[in-house]
């Protein structure tokens, strides 16, 4: 690591803190009772589909599909048997607890 001439400040990141950056911009952790929310995805939660037999959720039509096919074979697969939870709940939550999930403003 190089220093500043005449300081104490690094020109340079450290491995740790570019790691840290990364880890809090990607981790949902934190947040308080908003977080804890976030982090279940709300009253929606994080998976788009529900299936209407056993309630097990699944982001896409085409997992939903695969789910139908291993656990409920002997059932007919209807894509619009399956529960929108996004529609239902006005979409999941926004990402409270990720730090760099929102854009700050400039005052």
């Amino acid at each position: 690591m190089r220093r500043a001439m005449g300081g104490t400040k690094f020109k340079k990141h450290t491995a740790a803190s570019l790691n840290n950056k990364v880890r809090d911009a990607l981790e949902n952790r934190g947040g308080g009772k908003d977080g804890l929310n976030d982090r279940k995805g709300g009253a929606a939660g994080h998976a788009k589909f529900q299936c209407p037999i056993c309630k097990q959720q699944a982001p896409d039509l085409k997992s939903m599909k695969m789910h139908f096919d291993s656990k409920h074979p002997k059932e007919s697969f209807d894509e619009s048997s399956c529960v929108n939870m996004h529609a239902l709940h006005g979409a999941t939550t926004v990402g409270v607890a990720v730090k760099g999930s929102a854009k700050k403003s400039k005052k």
